[in-house]
């Protein structure tokens, strides 16, 4: 059963020496990824959990040493390696995941804001994740020292993924002539949000935007798309507008691989409790045909892995975790990550992330079904 799981972390090297090694390392990150999928916030809450549960954690693993100290679980877990960490995190999901073709993958980066040091000036643990909108999962992640290399660590993570036929969206910050060449060699799409990062490009789209509207917009070169949702108190207009363009009237350092159109999305916002209405407008480059509201409902995917974001701070508390020490911050983002995963593909319960969290913790026979998803 978790056989199957822990399969995937079997490839992961034990950092301590042979005469060190009194508990399996498997054992260990059973135990640690157990406890957190039960709530465990810390390297205590973790050994608490393991003498709590020795008898339900002795069904999927050895546990001849019985469960180990906080001070020893913390020990071998920060030294793990990161990129050993990561591959199996991301070997797991594609054997939840067997395809992943015509998906929106929604590429952003996150800070644990508390997982820096002063004392050895180490920085705040900056993941850059993928997440599927269609499977609700994280397919895969890699962390970065700062986010100014978000720049480097994209095309890596790209590259641990089947990305075939789907979508890529990125922020402004992964809007780079080299991701675009990367996601259209791996036969993807994108859709790369356009802001001052690309200053002169901006402006020579607009150009072209204003041009094509004084000469007249086609149906065969423009597409339009209005959605509208009401809730909270407010109305909320959504108005995506597509726009095919000739890559030969740009600048040739403009002249990105598989360029092929330019989106404008305007949301506007109207409270009806006060009548105060706003309005902003983003402007994105893709290498999609035509089809506006195929781009609008893309660009509202990619929102989706805020909420990835906020499950982590909010049910998990990440922001305020203080788990510091090299890399413990790594393997507690992914062990949450893997928490989030079962908990999303657990379909017996009916209740939000925060209160399955809970009945983990409580009821032996639950965690044991979520288990049963790692097979």
């Amino acid at each position: 059963m978790s056989a199957t799981f822990l399969a995937h972390f079997d490839s992961i090297t034990d950092p301590r020496i042979d005469r060190c090694k009194k508990h399996n390392l498997l054992d260990i990150i059973l135990l640690s990824i157990s406890a957190v999928l039960s709530g465990a916030e810390g390297w205590e809450d973790i050994e608490d959990f393991g003498h709590l549960k020795l008898e339900w954690l002795k069904k999927y693993g050895s546990f001849k040493a019985s469960i180990p100290k906080h001070d020893t679980i913390a020990r071998v877990i920060c030294r793990l390696k990161a990129n050993e960490i990561e591959n199996a995190f991301q070997s797991w999901i594609s054997s939840l995941i067997k395809v992943t073709g015509a998906d929106i993958i929604a590429v952003d980066g996150k800070t644990a804001r508390r997982s820096f040091t002063t004392n050895d000036r180490k920085t705040a643990l900056h993941t850059v994740s993928a997440w599927s909108c269609q499977h609700q999962l994280v397919l895969g992640q890699t962390a970065v020292d700062t986010k100014t290399n978000e720049i480097t660590a994209i095309p890596d993570l790209l590259t641990m993924l089947d990305i075939e036929n789907s979508i890529v969206t990125l922020d402004a910050m992964g809007c780079q002539a080299e991701i675009a060449q990367q996601i259209i060699h791996q036969k993807a799409d994108y859709i790369l949000a356009l802001k001052g990062n690309h200053s002169g490009m901006q402006r020579e789209l607009e150009a072209w935007w204003h041009k094509s509207v004084r000469e007249g917009l086609s149906e065969e070169k423009h597409s339009t798309y209005t959605e509208v949702d009401t809730g909270h108190g407010r109305i909320e207009t959504r108005a995506c507008q597509q726009l095919l363009i000739d890559k030969k009237w740009l600048d040739k350092d403009y002249q990105w691989s598989g360029l092929n159109s330019i989106i404008q999305v305007t949301v506007k916002m109207h409270e009806k409790s006060t009548g105060k209405e706003t309005s902003e407008t983003r402007w994105y480059i893709s290498s999609l045909g035509l089809n506006a509201e195929q781009a609008l409902n893309a660009v509202r995917s990619h929102w989706q892995v805020e909420s990835m974001h906020w499950m982590l701070d909010m049910t998990f508390r990440e922001d305020e975790s203080r788990i510091r020490k090299k890399r413990g911050p790594l393997v507690f983002n992914v062990m949450r990550k893997i928490a989030m995963a079962l908990f999303k593909q657990d379909t017996t319960k009916s209740a939000s992330m925060a209160r399955k969290k809970k009945m983990a913790g409580l009821d032996d026979n639950y965690r044991s079904t979520l288990f049963r998803i790692w097979d």
